[in-house]
């Protein structure tokens, strides 16, 4: 017989770090101390967004990007995603402390037009029109076409964003852009290979908005 933990709805999310803690080294055979404090809170939001342990194998984060991402956000940055389901899951109570925005022209009939008239996305139109609006965090869940888009746009020196959450997820260019962002030296999140996505990309800006709130 199936038996269900008797867990108040507002001890929820906090029993589920918990176990997250308690099982992190059966799971992953890694300890936690092998991690800096920030970045094991965002390996457990991942975690505790995904039900998955194995991310811990294919994350890597790069050129300090939790430090940069707590400077560019207490800086009054904001959030651009690449997609309106990383857009809806990011924080924006976290995100006003700071005075911040989130940012995503996907559905915009500008960006629409954009897309159409250069023959691209409308995830690659959008970063294209929206890469100059102090963007402290670039959260990319979805398509690569955005990761490919940013990252020409910070090669060219036109778009220079506190950190790049970039984990876009599928078979056509995503662990190749992945790839990308990984030769850049710029501060940034990812996800090796073809795994990725909008709760995944959303639960790491999260956890950087906690971050950034801590004192």
């Amino acid at each position: 017989m199936v038996r269900l933990q008797n867990v108040l709805p507002s001890e929820i999310e906090a029993e589920s770090f918990r176990i997250i803690e308690s099982e992190f080294f059966e799971q992953t055979g890694k300890k936690i101390t092998d991690y800096s404090e920030p970045e094991f809170r965002v390996l457990q939001r991942v975690i505790h967004a995904t039900g998955d342990f194995a991310l811990v194998d294919t994350i890597v984060f790069q050129h300090d990007p939790i430090t940069a991402a707590i400077s560019a956000i207490r800086s009054g940055g904001n959030v651009l995603t690449d997609v309106n389901m990383v857009s809806s899951g990011v924080s924006k109570v976290n995100l006003d402390r700071f005075g911040g925005k989130v940012y995503c022209g996907v559905s915009d009939p500008e960006v629409a037009v954009y897309a159409k008239d250069k023959g691209i996305t409308r995830s690659d139109a959008a970063m294209q029109l929206y890469h100059d609006r102090n963007i402290a965090v670039l959260a990319i869940g979805n398509a690569p076409t955005a990761l490919v888009s940013a990252l020409k746009l910070i090669d060219e020196g036109h778009f220079k964003p506190g950190v790049i959450v970039g984990v876009p997820v599928g078979f056509v260019n995503a662990a190749e852009s992945k790839e990308m962002l990984k030769e850049r030296a710029v501060p940034a999140i990812t996800v090796s290979g073809r795994r990725g996505g909008s709760p995944i990309a959303a639960a790491i800006t999260n956890a950087l908005l906690k971050l950034a709130l801590l004192d």
